[in-house]
């Protein structure tokens, strides 16, 4: 393989894990450049030159770059992948994979993990506050718990990018609040078949953990 490829991020960020996942699944060789957020490093000339966002996952592939890890999910399958099984080239199965990547932007991501982050992170956390927030997590839980029906996978039988996507979000949400077996049991098993994958465990052990201390530290004092 001629192309280079080059990750840019924090392993504490869902959608840089998510970049990882497919990473791993596809088994390409890559280089991961962490960026020293508090340093500024993202914003240096240089890194806008290559994202004018200055967000992350940024990959960077022979020169050309892309940002957003949607984007670059679906990009990474559609030009390495051996087959389309995790991202159908199916007109109907693939927009219900593209469907399940928008909530999890839209809501997972934008709706819980980005006002949760606010909140505990950039505010002044309240016990209230904190239900408020945490009532919208499971509200988004019971949400996937619909979108199972009777398969295994958000998009059907088979892993597909969505699984790596919704998963990074859900296992920075469940620090907060767990998945709930009794509540939402179908979302439950999958997410421990997710964390069966061979390279779950290497991708999200870092930046789950930097979570999890992070939040804690910060709310150990509602208790």
């Amino acid at each position: 393989m001629s192309s280079k490829l080059i990750l840019y991020g924090v392993y504490m960020s869902p959608p840089v894990r998510a970049v990882l996942l497919t990473l791993k699944a596809l088994e390409l060789d890559y280089e991961f450049k962490e960026i020293n957020v508090a340093a500024g490093e993202h914003l240096q000339p240089e890194y806008l030159q290559k994202n004018p966002q200055h967000t992350m996952p940024l990959l960077e592939d022979d020169g050309k770059c892309i940002w957003d890890s949607h984007a670059i999910i679906a990009y990474l399958v559609r030009k390495y992948a051996k087959d389309d099984s995790l991202y159908p080239k199916d007109f109907y199965e693939r927009a219900v994979v593209d469907q399940r990547l928008h909530f999890e932007n839209g809501v997972l991501f934008t709706a819980c993990i980005r006002q949760l982050v606010a909140v505990v992170f950039h505010g002044t956390p309240t016990k209230e506050v904190v239900a408020e927030r945490i009532k919208a997590i499971n509200e988004a839980y019971e949400t996937l718990e619909k979108f199972f029906g009777d398969h295994e996978y958000f998009a059907g039988n088979k892993l597909t990018i969505a699984d790596f996507s919704i998963v990074s979000s859900v296992s920075s949400l469940a620090p907060i609040s767990p998945v709930d077996v009794s509540k939402t049991p179908k979302l439950a098993a999958w997410f421990e078949r997710m964390k069966e994958l061979p390279y779950y465990e290497e991708v999200s052990a870092v930046g789950i953990q930097a979570i999890v201390e992070r939040i804690q530290a910060k709310l150990a004092d509602l208790n």
